[in-house]
């Protein structure tokens, strides 16, 4: 049996590391912002945005295709009520390096 070659650099998706914050306190906000990203963006649009909630202490972080940095930040900003709670999200930043965007979250 033929091993698979591995893609070229060139050839995979770019990535970027969306940080964004509610104004007020919220449990799980990854989770139900992610499932109002969906209602916005539909079952195309989230597999184009390749969105991945990745686990953090405070806020919350995503990895997204660079192509679709705007379109979710776009989601998020049509996000008004979680839990029957007004919330404001703010993007904190963008990055390219997990490092940076975790940074972002602790500023």
């Amino acid at each position: 049996m033929a091993k698979i070659k591995a893609l070229l650099p060139s050839l995979k998706e770019k990535k970027r590391y969306l940080a964004f914050d509610a104004d007020k306190p919220v449990q799980d906000l990854s989770r139900e912002c992610y499932k109002q990203a969906h209602t916005f963006l539909g079952d195309l649009g989230m597999a184009h945005a390749g969105i991945v909630p990745l686990p953090t202490e405070k806020g919350a972080l995503w990895k997204v295709n660079h192509t679709a940095v705007n379109h979710t930040k776009a989601a998020l900003t049509m996000i008004q009520n979680i839990h029957d709670q007004e919330v404001c999200i703010r993007s904190l930043g963008v990055s390219g390096i997990l490092q940076k965007a975790q940074a972002f979250l602790e500023r």
